[in-house]
């Protein structure tokens, strides 16, 4: 499947703004062909607005996911956004969500591990670790920033069958690193594509840096951003998804027996 990298930080805090350029990008992936286009953790309001993160989160059936559900039928693929949520006892998450290319919503994530006093101040930690959904003959599954660099998530990820792990971020200078090392070695070591999207420039105390990927199974980059706004394009191969697995014997040569200490 032909998927769409938005790196990009959008308009903080104007959702009309971000709205705009989802859409523009969802139709130039279109164009080339994508199935699914992803954008950054938090894109849809911006993510260092203080207070305005509150004020502008919506359930996952807002106004805003009503916008995205029509962009993403009028273009014929399917969006995965990250996004405040606010729920009926007024909890707020730090969520993504995809949306099918028909518009349906298909699955919504809440971010589990809460990075820093900043993320903690003004979210609810999520409490579920493993969202999937099944799109255009992969499975795929949803993760935020932080969450992936713990090795549990994605494993939990790999032994629950997700081929494509979707990773909206907001990863600052200095954890360079992070994007470049850590996000290609979860890829090789749970055998699944990782697709890392990133926000771009200054934004409050944050400086962030880009280099979102599509990370392969065989731990190689499908395709690296730079450092400005830039919309990627990389496949997530099913055939070569399988290849890989069926050379590479982590999961199965796997003894759980000896892992008790981990939990």
């Amino acid at each position: 499947m032909r998927t769409a990298l938005l790196q990009s930080s959008g308009r903080p805090g104007s959702v009309v703004e971000n709205l705009k350029v989802l859409d523009e990008a969802a139709g130039r992936a279109a164009a080339h062909g994508a199935g699914l286009l992803v954008t950054p953790e938090l894109f849809l309001t911006g993510y260092a607005i203080g207070d305005g993160l509150a004020r502008l989160a919506e359930p996952a059936d807002g106004e805003a996911a009503d916008a995205i559900a029509e962009t993403a039928a009028r273009h014929g693929l399917a969006v995965a956004y990250g996004y405040p949520e606010r729920t009926s006892d007024a909890a707020v998450f730090n969520s993504v969500q995809l949306v099918a290319a028909d518009g349906t919503r298909l699955a919504n994530y809440r971010k589990t591990h809460l990075y820093g006093p900043f993320e903690r101040a003004h979210f609810t930690p999520g409490e579920r670790q493993v969202v999937q959904a099944e799109l255009d003959g992969l499975t795929v599954g949803l993760m935020i920033c932080y969450d992936v660099e713990f090795p549990e998530n994605v494993r939990a990820h790999a032994l629950a069958g997700t081929d494509l792990l979707l990773v909206p971020t907001a990863q600052p200078h200095p954890f360079e690193f992070v994007a470049e090392s850590l996000v290609p070695v979860r890829a090789f070591e749970n055998q699944l594509y990782v697709a890392y999207v990133n926000r771009v420039g200054l934004e409050g105390e944050f400086e962030f840096v880009g280099l979102s990927t599509l990370a392969g199974p065989d731990g190689v980059a499908r395709v690296r951003a730079g450092r400005a706004e830039e919309l990627l394009l990389a496949d997530a191969d099913p055939g070569f998804l399988a290849a890989s697995r069926e050379a590479n014997p982590y999961l199965a040569d796997r003894r759980p027996g000896l892992y008790g200490s981990l939990v």
